[in-house]
């Protein structure tokens, strides 16, 4: 892709971001959730590939659907309450399609299944924008609008979405479906605590995030998109595969490293606000993501998969990508544990 085109595509994407993160009027909000949404399109069709133009066919339809709803949602607000103000969604019925229409948005279950098949169909590096950049808009609306919204909803929303994703990933061999439904899971946890401590969601949100960009830069790094490449790849980067083992395991929030943080603090959350039987129900979903993430560190730990007879090294020409961000993301993907205090004073 020319460098300028791509300058400023990834420029509007920041700035559809932006414009969303700081305006109170639902028609900003609206117009920066669409300048993200046409900014990521030629990113995800740029290989002319017919799988990256279906899938950048579902996306597109998906998110003109969800932002007609929300569109829909803030005039009937409009409408019946005088008020354009995010924060004023007072009636029940505009605060539930607004919810409904960014849940859509963001891919949480049950409205969840066009994103693995939209992640399976473009390359790691835009699904990584995908499953990253894209998340914020939406998920700082529904943290704006989760005291508005009835409380059973969200947590629908949120057992829906651990179960799904915990479901859904068992028995993928393609990564970047696992990842999307890594994503669902994740989403699920974090909008279950929206309500009663945005400032929970907001460290599970920048955890999430940490995390899934090292696994995707690594994913990139080796080249792999399914289990029996992964399964090789110490061929190619024995440290690296070591290390990816570590990053996936995060993933599934397995202590001591940094993915158990954001669920223990949440887990605990709601169990200070007497919420027991939620609390255990998304524990043990929790167990579900944990399975499949120690499936694919199974395929990496066995080196190799019965089908794929030892041999020595694969020719492979020398990898020249930077590793400055993957070394820096990887460390924070397992090492933040320790200084969960300091953390959660920051964000408190």
């Amino acid at each position: 892709m020319n460098p300028y085109v791509l300058s400023i595509l990834l420029i509007s994407l920041g700035l559809g971001t932006t414009l969303t993160f700081m305006s109170s009027h639902w028609l900003l909000a609206w117009m920066g959730l669409e300048i993200n949404t046409l900014a990521i399109i030629p990113l995800m069709a740029q290989k002319h590939h017919p799988r990256a133009v279906e899938a950048t066919t579902k996306y597109f339809l998906i998110q003109a659907t969800a932002a007609a709803m929300i569109l829909f949602a803030a005039s009937t607000n409009a409408w019946i309450c005088g008020q354009w103000d995010i924060n004023q969604m007072s009636h029940p019925l505009t605060s539930t399609m607004t919810m409904t229409a960014l849940a859509l948005k963001i891919g949480l279950a049950p409205l969840h299944l066009w994103l693995p098949e939209v992640l399976q169909g473009i390359t790691l590096t835009t699904g990584l924008i995908l499953s990253t950049w894209q998340k914020l808009a939406p998920l700082a609306l529904i943290i704006q609008t989760a005291n508005n919204t009835h409380p059973f909803l969200l947590t629908t929303l949120a057992l829906c979405s651990t179960l799904v994703g915990g479901w859904g990933g068992l028995n993928q061999t393609q990564l970047r479906k696992i990842l999307a439904y890594s994503s669902i899971a994740h989403l699920g946890w974090m909008i279950l605590v929206s309500q009663m401590a945005p400032q929970m969601t907001l460290i599970a949100l920048i955890t999430y995030i940490v995390m899934t960009t090292a696994a995707f830069m690594m994913l990139n790094n080796i080249n792999s998109t399914k289990i029996i490449t992964l399964a090789s790849a110490w061929t190619k980067a024995p440290a690296l595969t070591a290390l990816t083992c570590l990053v996936l395991l995060s993933l599934g929030g397995l202590p001591p490293l940094t993915g158990f943080m954001p669920k223990w603090l949440i887990i605990q959350e709601l169990a200070n606000q007497g919420l027991t039987a939620t609390a255990t129900i998304i524990a043990l979903t929790a167990l579900l993501s944990l399975y499949f993430y120690l499936r694919l560190t199974h395929a990496l730990t066995l080196t190799l998969s019965p089908q794929i007879t030892n041999a020595t090294t694969p020719w492979r020409t020398p990898n020249k990508q930077p590793t400055l961000a993957l070394s820096l993301f990887t460390i924070m993907a397992t090492c933040l544990l320790p200084i969960t205090p300091t953390i959660f004073t920051m964000m408190t």
